[in-house]
Order: structure tokens, then sequence, then C-alpha cells
């Protein structure tokens, strides 16, 4: 049985995030410059509503807030035109205890993970060889 990941969590660290952003570019234009340096001083929040398979995962910052809504095993097109101006097919899984998402587009090597050691929620994203970890502390 997978875990129950619902919950607000506050954003503790990140590493690797500028990488991340620079594999989600295709033309020089994608992700310019200063929306990478406003994301890399965000410390957003995280907010899971976990109801059997049908999942709302929030992540709210002073910028941007950007809310996923989706059931488990059954692939979806995601609206990431908030986060870099794409759209994709995605499908999100539990592999043992993790939450995994396959995000299917333009960039190759694309989608994110989560899991949950005691109170921390750890969210690693990748876009082509780039790979980006996020630690949450759950605080209610």
């Amino acid at each position: 049985m997978p875990p129950d990941l619902t919950g607000y969590y506050r954003f503790i660290s990140q590493k690797n995030l500028e990488d991340y952003l620079q594999a989600l570019k295709t033309v020089p234009t994608d992700i310019n410059m200063a929306l990478r340096k406003i994301a890399l001083l965000l410390k957003p929040d995280k907010e899971i509503d976990q109801r059997g398979n049908h999942m709302t995962v929030k992540t709210l910052s002073t910028f941007r807030n950007y809310i996923l809504e989706f059931e488990v095993g059954v692939e979806f097109e995601e609206d990431l035109r908030i986060v870099d101006g794409r759209k994709c097919q995605s499908i999100i899984t539990w592999e043992g205890e993790q939450l995994v998402c396959v995000q299917k587009g333009e960039i190759p090597n694309r989608g994110w993970r989560l899991w949950l050691e005691g109170e921390m929620l750890y969210q690693e994203v990748t876009a082509r060889d780039a790979v980006c970890q996020c630690i949450f502390r759950k605080v209610k």
C-alpha cells in the first residue's frame, strides 16, 4: 500500500535547480535568464491532498502557484505553460513508496518523483541529463 502524502510541506533546500532549468531550454528564448534567476530565489511550499487514487499537488510560492490534479495510473495532458510554455502527456504511478511522473513531450527524460522519509518530503525532477532534488519538511 502506498504511503499517504497528504500534508503541507515547507521548503528546506534544493540542489542543481539551475542545471534543470537549463535542460528545459530548446531555443535561446526558452526559460530566459530573468525567469531562471527568479526561480532560483523562490522557496516554494508543497500542499498535497491524497484521496485514494485522486491527488492534488500544489506548488505554492510568492511568484506563481502551480496546481496539478490527477488520477494515479491515468495518462493526461499536463499544461506546463506556467513553468516553461509547454504541454506534455503525463502519467503518474506508484513505484514502491515513490510517486513517479513520466512526462512525454519535447524534452527527453522529463519527469519527477516524490517520496517521504519520516517528516521529510523529497522531490527529484529530471530533464535530459539534469537532476534536481528539493527537500521539504512536513508542517501540518
